[in-house]
């Protein structure tokens, strides 16, 4: 509880202060401009009685609890390091960090073709900016080009671990609800679990946008920290915590079809990922 108390920063609405916008009640509790309280309520970081609310001028009401993830919405990644779990002449496999694009502007694609000057180098998926793991990466346009059958025939086995909310019931289960009209298949593993939280192993062969995050909040269990897809439930002040999604790619395996070498890697679970365990008190 004490490493809660250290990231959670916490006010009650008081009757002088009812009716103020969330923006006006922050900046002037916190002692910083309109502008930079704004920015802050757009981390999506902020609760009110322990629901997440990213907009500002949102009422407030006497009496209302007011949360902030200080160590969430403070995080900087200008700094970001990437380290590589596999590479060869053709393949670069990186443990993408949390807070970061796969592709794009200011992404891991885009900083690393200039840190290793590989200007051909692509993203062959994509992870969602605030999951970590296992990203791919071709090295040449040939590259590409052999590995995107690959993902479109389901041939690269993918793995996730993720924080769920609450008792996954059954506790091993697949979940096929469609993803936009497609067809999408995930497999569910309890490795631990209370009434709080469930820390799940995760394996798809499909690849829906936001496949995991739709399918875990669709059974009720949402990923812990999911400041889109799980806003339909209250946060536990335990879940308060999570600095982002709880969801890491953690294992990526596939036979390449220039070498024909099977590579299998595997991501350690990251700092924050094993913190929200421990904060859970999960395994």
């Amino acid at each position: 509880m004490d490493n809660i108390q250290n990231t959670i920063t916490c006010f009650t609405v008081s009757p002088a202060e009812t009716r103020r916008s969330l923006q006006d009640f922050l900046s002037n509790r916190l002692r910083i401009s309109r502008n930079r309280t704004k920015a802050l309520i757009d981390t999506r970081n902020v609760f009110v009685n322990r629901r997440r609310v990213w907009m500002a001028r949102h009422s407030l009401n006497v009496g209302d609890k007011i949360e902030i993830n200080t160590a969430a919405a403070g995080a900087q990644k200008s700094d970001v390091a990437f380290h590589v779990l596999f590479q060869d002449q053709d393949y670069l496999i990186v443990d993408k960090p949390a807070g970061i694009l796969s592709n794009g502007p200011n992404s891991v694609e885009n900083r690393l073709r200039e840190t290793m000057t590989l200007p051909a180098l692509t993203a062959i998926h994509r992870l969602d900016k605030d999951t970590s793991g296992c990203l791919l990466l071709a090295k040449h346009h040939e590259a590409f080009e052999k590995a995107v059958p690959l993902f479109a025939h389901q041939d690269v086995n993918k793995t996730y671990e993720a924080i769920a909310s609450g008792q996954l019931d059954p506790p091993n289960r697949i979940v096929t609800t469609p993803i936009d009209g497609q067809k999408a298949a995930t497999f569910l593993r309890t490795l631990s679990s209370n009434r709080l939280a469930t820390h799940v192993r995760v394996t798809i062969k499909t690849g829906r946008t936001h496949q995991i995050r739709k399918h875990l909040v669709s059974i009720g269990n949402p990923v812990i920290g999911d400041n889109r897809y799980g806003t339909r439930l209250p946060a536990t002040r335990t879940a308060l915590i999570a600095t982002r999604q709880m969801l890491h790619a953690s294992l990526l395996q596939f036979t390449s079809l220039i070498t024909g070498r099977a590579i299998k890697v595997h991501a350690p679970l990251p700092h924050d990922f094993k913190m929200c365990l421990n904060a859970f008190k999960l395994r």
